[in-house]
């Protein structure tokens, strides 16, 4: 089967991706604490009534799964920029600063600003994020040996550490840990449609990320390589940078410190679309999305009407995964 899909065109195999994900967010919207029937879930998208069951849906479920799909795919599509970018297969925006980097900016902007809107807290992330990743790339590449994948992860792990340490003692010296929490606790409780000033941002680094990723597929062969072919490393770097960014800082204002998605995610795609990021960041999109849809799912129903930590289950996911990929070299799927 997996030789079957691998044949095929890859606007066909995007094509059946995109029905999965699709069939995927109508049954997540309907199933949940109170099951609403498929009719009724096409009723609120397609009908101006309203109605108690409606109302769920439109107030509740829609924002929630949609911001599930959107921060699914910024993280999916940042963790295979940064594997490319450094040929590192153990990035992930979790296990390299930038998530942290964003909790500990977040809570020092609430500290500063104490009445800070969701326009500024997006702001403090996508700061945090930034600083993170450049601390950890800086401590990783101070060595005379240079970067190597076992450095980034060491120094992603001590940074990260030190950066959620930052954020956990400035809500208790500030006494705002419960607003701090409530941010970084890694979940899509509470997820409103006025969360959505941020998914602009999601959607310009998304097509940012399909138009560079000829350059990435160069670049993650080899960076001498893509010199002689005459690509301009610095610079597209520097957009990279940025594009990973703004996807990592916008995915944790909207739900908080999620790790691993960025890690499984294109490992996972790459098994069936191979290593040209053309095909892996797009499929990338669509797998993250659907991925966190399910995972929201799980959380909402294995235990209704109480919630389960997404950031839980994702975990309980990806530690594993991370274990066997680091034990195989790199390679999950052997």
């Amino acid at each position: 089967m997996l030789k079957l899909f691998r044949s095929w065109s890859l606007w066909l195999q995007l094509l059946i991706a995109f029905v999965l994900l699709l069939i995927t967010i109508f049954f997540a919207i309907s199933l949940g604490a109170a099951v609403i029937p498929l009719q009724d879930v096409w009723h609120a998208i397609w009908s101006s009534e309203g109605g108690e069951k409606i109302d769920i849906l439109r107030e509740i479920r829609f924002p929630r799964v949609v911001a599930a799909v959107f921060v699914g795919a910024a993280l999916a599509v940042a963790g295979a920029i940064m594997q490319g970018v450094t040929r590192n297969p153990l990035a992930d925006p979790g296990l390299l600063g930038l998530t942290s980097g964003a909790n500990a900016a977040l809570a020092i902007g609430l500290v500063l600003v104490p009445k800070l809107d969701y326009m500024g807290s997006v702001i403090a992330c996508l700061i945090g994020a930034a600083v993170g990743m450049g601390i950890v790339y800086g401590i990783s590449a101070t060595s005379r040996k240079g970067m190597s994948p076992l450095k980034l992860v060491l120094a992603g792990a001590a940074v990260s550490m030190f950066l959620q340490a930052v954020a956990d003692g400035t809500g208790l010296l500030f006494k705002i840990s419960k607003n701090v929490s409530m941010w970084t606790s890694g979940g899509l409780q509470g997820i409103t449609w006025s969360a959505y000033i941020v998914m602009p941002l999601i959607i310009i680094a998304l097509i940012g990320s399909i138009l560079i990723s000829r350059q990435l597929t160069i670049l993650s062969l080899n960076e001498e390589l893509a010199v002689g072919l005459g690509q301009k490393t610095m610079q597209i770097k520097t957009i990279m940078f940025i594009i990973v960014v703004l996807l990592a800082g916008s995915a944790v204002a909207l739900i908080g410190n999620l790790a691993f998605v960025g890690l499984m995610i294109p490992h996972i795609v790459r098994t069936f679309v191979g290593g040209d990021y053309r095909a892996v960041i797009p499929m990338s999109m669509i797998v993250g999305g659907m991925f966190m849809v399910i995972v929201d799912l799980i959380g909402r129903t294995m235990n209704a009407p109480y919630e389960t930590p997404v950031v839980a289950l994702v975990a309980v996911i990806g530690l594993p995964f991370f274990l066997i990929l680091v034990k195989r070299g790199g390679r999950f799927f052997a």
